[in-house]
């Protein structure tokens, strides 16, 4: 039987093989809680803030800044959920999105930046949505886009932010790992998720400023500093610590993956597909297209069905008969419901990409792609 060809990694990675040793290592001998003041409370304390270090220092910030989440979700909920006004667009993940029409609906000023058809947010834009709004109004915005790849010019919105007295929140779940921390080095808070650097799953983290700590969302125990309540795995810790040293260590390949993607980008286009995001600085791991005439939620079926994983929009949207809301602010509802996002790892080889190729041919009714190996 072929193996899967994965190439969905924006919506999740496959963990290290060490991340899941790891942690069943620690799951064995390390299981205690970490508040707990005997010895398996003081083991598992051990772990939990071993990770955080290393997280730390892989995104360029102070462990005592960093407080552990669920999740990306939770974590751009920690940050935005109480601010009194709020500045972002429609290219955000859910996890923003969502938050800024509950703001909304509770009578909080939002105000939406214009989005272009490149999907790239213009500096000049937040400036003007920031006239007028209180000095803690919060401006969100992603480093990387989760669909398109997109690089924002989060150092030039920083200064601009600072410079009006406003914060900023980034998301920066896509880009830790593949974008160094000075890209973020700006921002009052950021998120990030374990999962997406082969980490696991259930375990993020919201890094913030010394003097930008959050009010807590969940109110219970005094974990993290008071900021979180909740007890923190310490299995999860152990994988996100082995995840963020693997992330440091390989960012200098990142190169390789970008060569990868850019040659079968090319052979996307040259079988009539439009690429979402052109035009604007884009990670090279990331292809987001659109195939006039094609559905596509039907074709992410019919190549999952040959044997390739590839998506359609956010994978926290899945499931839903909508097309990407992200793809249809940049290039309208008819594009974005052609969309199929690819994203490659470090794992991709050629020849996956060659087969995932043929597979595409075949589910287009297309030539052959032997010829593109």
């Amino acid at each position: 039987m072929t193996s899967l060809i994965y190439l969905d990694w924006n919506a999740t990675t496959p963990p290290l093989p060490e991340a899941i040793d790891a942690m069943a290592e620690v799951a064995r001998v390390a299981w205690g809680n970490p508040a707990s003041i005997h010895g398996s409370g003081r083991a598992a304390r051990d772990v939990v803030e071993t990770a955080r270090e290393e997280l730390a220092r892989l995104v360029g910030a102070s462990a005592r800044d960093v407080i552990f989440t669920s999740g990306g979700t939770e974590a751009n909920n920690l940050a935005l959920r109480r601010a009194p006004a709020l500045v972002t667009s429609a290219l955000e993940h859910p996890s923003v999105t969502r938050v800024a029409e509950a703001l909304e609906a509770e009578g909080r000023p939002v105000r939406w930046l214009p989005v272009r058809e490149s999907g790239w947010v213009e500096p000049e834009a937040v400036r003007e949505a920031l006239a007028g709004l209180p000095t803690a109004t919060v401006v969100a915005v992603a480093a990387v886009n989760h669909e398109t790849g997109v690089v924002q010019p989060v150092p030039a919105i920083a200064e601009l932010v600072r410079a009006a007295g406003a914060r900023l929140h980034v998301d920066a779940v896509q880009a830790v790992g593949k974008l160094p921390a000075e890209h973020w080095a700006g921002a009052d808070t950021f998120a990030v998720a374990a999962h997406k650097l082969r980490g696991p799953k259930g375990i993020g983290a919201l890094v913030h400023r010394p003097e930008r700590a959050p009010k807590p969302l969940l109110l219970g125990g005094s974990q993290e500093r008071g900021r979180r309540a909740g007890t923190v795995d310490p299995v999860a810790a152990a994988g996100f610590r082995v995840a963020a040293a693997w992330a440091a260590r390989s960012m200098p390949a990142r190169t390789e993956i970008a060569t990868l993607r850019d040659a079968f980008e090319a052979a996307l286009v040259g079988r009539g597909a439009r690429v979402n995001g052109e035009g604007a600085p884009r990670l090279g791991h990331v292809s987001n297209v659109s195939f006039p005439g094609v559905a596509g939620d039907e074709l992410v079926a019919a190549l999952d069905l040959l044997g390739v994983a590839v998506s359609s929009g956010s994978a926290c949207s899945a499931g839903t008969t909508e097309p990407s809301k992200v793809i249809a602010a940049m290039v309208g509802v008819a594009r974005a419901r052609e969309a199929v996002r690819v994203s490659l790892g470090d794992t991709t080889t050629a020849e996956e990409l060659a087969r995932a190729l043929s597979a595409l041919d075949r589910a287009l009714g297309g030539p052959s792609a032997a010829n593109l190996r």
